[in-house]
């Protein structure tokens, strides 16, 4: 008997990406991270139905958690479940990465974001980063690297024609 066929698009991927976070932010280290989730928002992550833009990472006697972001429930979502879309989702680290944290934000002032949510293995994953800000200056500076580097490949592209 054949081995049944999994529906890619639903088990692996990106399911939201924060792009706000590295215009924002200087991203200095990334971690992977597991959320523990309830059934429903499995579900709506499964539907793309998640927004980490206003989403931010705390420490709260050392664990970490994630609030803020948005995950939209379901229409058919279980009626005896009250659902809330903006709930802290608590984040699942290693306690050493969790303590170098914590040492990271306490004494350098950085931050942390969410950078992207994604499925690995069947398990829904949060890549936080540890980040300072971006002053103004700052950001324009990449958005004219930003330009120089398409108008550089236009510009390959036309001379290799």
């Amino acid at each position: 008997m054949a081995a049944k066929k999994e529906d890619k698009d639903s088990h692996t991927g990106s399911i939201a990406v924060n792009r706000r976070a590295r215009h924002e932010f200087f991203i200095d280290e990334r971690y992977e991270a597991g959320l523990v989730l309830m059934g429903w928002e499995v579900k709506a992550m499964r539907a793309g139905r998640a927004q980490l833009a206003e989403g931010y990472v705390f420490i709260r006697n050392d664990e970490a958690f994630l609030t803020g972001a948005h995950i939209t429930p379901l229409n058919s979502a279980s009626t005896h479940v009250i659902a809330d879309p903006v709930r802290t989702r608590k984040l699942l680290l290693n306690r050493k990465e969790l303590d170098h944290l914590v040492g990271a934000v306490d004494r350098k002032g950085a931050t942390m974001v969410p950078l992207s949510l994604y499925w690995k293995d069947g398990r829904a994953k949060l890549e936080l980063g540890l980040a300072r800000g971006k002053k103004q200056h700052d950001k324009r500076e990449s958005e004219k690297d930003r330009d120089w580097q398409r108008e550089k490949s236009r510009a390959l592209r036309a001379r290799n024609r």
